[in-house]
């Protein structure tokens, strides 16, 4: 899927965002494990950038990794994650970071389930907001029904 719309990182959301959504998504910080509003998460939807609204990941590429926060497969749309090296804090690492709004979300890692991508994106709740499937053609995304219903068809 690809998706042609702009987004991007304005002062007006800068300003809005909690202490916490800013510590994490502009001065790249974590949030304590399970402690994250969508670690538990098992809605349909979303998950967008709380900076931009670019669309990150979908409900159905979540599982649950054990490790405290909302972990996925994959993007929604590749384009819209950038996978930077990281070798912060001593350690070996690949950031993820949001496009255009340039969003500190968590990191990847090799991990993840073998009978999807093997990848496990860890990110964190603070830099995400969740659209629920019944609220996606209202908030403006109503092109992700389709891959719901794709999903529905393939079970």
């Amino acid at each position: 899927m690809t998706d042609k719309r702009k987004y991007s990182k304005s002062e007006e959301a800068i300003h809005s965002l909690t202490p916490e959504q800013f510590r994490v998504t502009q001065n790249n910080g974590t949030e304590r494990p399970f402690t994250g509003e969508y670690n538990d998460n098992k809605a349909q939807g979303i998950y967008v950038d709380i900076v931009s609204g670019e669309p990150l990941f979908a409900s159905f590429d979540k599982y649950d990794s054990g490790s405290g926060w909302p972990s996925f497969t994959k993007p929604i749309i590749d384009g819209h994650v950038e996978e930077i090296a990281d070798e912060s804090h001593g350690m070996r690492r690949v950031e993820v970071r949001s496009r255009d709004g340039d969003s500190h979300l968590g990191h990847v890692f090799s991990d993840g389930p073998r009978e999807s991508t093997g990848l496990r994106y860890c990110i964190n709740s603070a830099s995400l907001r969740f659209i629920a499937i019944e609220d996606l053609e209202d908030e403006g995304y109503g092109e992700f029904l389709r891959l719901f219903n794709d999903k529905k068809e393939s079970l």
